[in-house]
């Protein structure tokens, strides 16, 4: 029983002169990345293991051929050790960055959803209201000149296009968050998809005087569902036409490159702030000053439905400051003949 506490002792004497000094070591990690949390206590209590065994066994007087023996098995059985446990601390490392990664989005979403609802809110208040007001002058009697009648009945009924489209933008974009879009994808004449927008939306260009035209080249057949891309196109051109102003210009190019097919919007809006260029196609974003403003405004919506819809064709939209304007890039893939 003595030599088996004396034994004790020993091993518990060459294990706290490791165990010591690396608790110290330890504590200095405080910071530092899992990866490394772990791989300092395995190493402390590998070599803190390691060095009670070689104290006990040198106390005992073993011969050199079984120490050297023993030496061998705590050098393989501590390197093992070691690697395994620095990867499973990068695995916990990555782990945790997964981790941070989706609470950071969490909270961009949430983010993004309060924006929303503070938009939408605001965007349908405004036209109730004044459609409440000249729907009670109307009913009261207070209005009764035939031509400021029939001003109000054009007006509420503009208003309630506006609330219908905004209804109808909410309707898709929670479409696209929840995954139920469902696309039929079939080869498609980006050219003629093109100009069945450009010629639907002429009418508002030619309202607000700005010129809008598609240039002729080699258009390409893609590979998409014909009822999203004309949205996707039509969302752009809307945009650029509110953010154009009279007398500005707006172009519609496409062709195709060895990785996709590509159409681009290039409007002469003056520009955009770099710094909400990256923002640009987030949920209701619309920087420091809106990009559709006035009566146009919307739910800032629009954009975010084009970069969902892309992303639901695997290709994907991309905007950047060019001359007096902007430039709305898409991308696709083309469809094979």
């Amino acid at each position: 029983m003595r030599d088996l506490i004396l034994v004790g002792l020993i091993a518990l004497a060459g294990s706290l002169a490791i165990a010591l000094p690396g608790a110290l070591i330890l504590r200095s990690l405080r910071g530092r990345s899992v990866t490394a949390h772990v791989g300092g206590v395995l190493a402390v209590t590998v070599l803190a293991v390691a060095a009670g065994i070689v104290s006990t066994a040198l106390a005992m007087f073993i011969s050199s051929h079984d120490l050297t023996v023993l030496l061998i098995v705590i050098v393989v059985a501590g390197a093992v050790s070691l690697s395994v446990g620095l990867w499973l601390g990068r695995r916990l490392t990555r782990q945790a960055m997964w981790a941070a990664e989706a609470r950071e989005r969490e909270r961009s979403l949430e983010a993004g959803r309060r924006d929303l609802v503070a938009w939408v809110s605001h965007d349908l208040r405004t036209p109730l209201a004044g459609m409440r007001a000249m729907a009670e002058a109307l009913e009261d009697g207070v209005v009764v000149d035939g031509r400021t009648v029939a001003d109000f009945h054009r007006r509420i009924r503009v208003e309630c296009d506006r609330m219908a489209a905004l209804v109808e933008d909410l309707f898709e974009l929670s479409r696209i968050n929840a995954g139920a879009l469902r696309l039929t994808i079939e080869a498609l004449s980006l050219r003629d998809v093109v100009s069945d927008v450009v010629a639907a939306v002429g009418p508002v260009a030619e309202a607000k005087r700005v010129r809008l035209h598609a240039v002729d080249g080699a258009w390409p057949l893609v590979r998409g569902s014909e009822k999203e891309l004309s949205r996707v196109v039509a969302n752009l051109l809307r945009n650029a036409i509110s953010s154009t102003p009279a007398d500005g210009t707006i172009t519609v190019t496409g062709g195709q490159d060895a990785a996709s097919a590509w159409f681009a919007v290039t409007d002469t809006c003056g520009g955009i702030d770099e710094n909400d260029l990256p923002r640009l196609f987030e949920v209701a974003f619309r920087g420091e000053t809106a990009r559709t403003p006035g009566e146009t405004a919307g739910g800032g919506l629009g954009l975010a439905i084009v970069a969902g819809l892309v992303g639901a064709h695997q290709g994907e939209v991309s905007v950047a400051n060019v001359g007096r304007g902007c430039r709305f890039t898409v991308r696709i893939p083309a469809a094979t003949v």
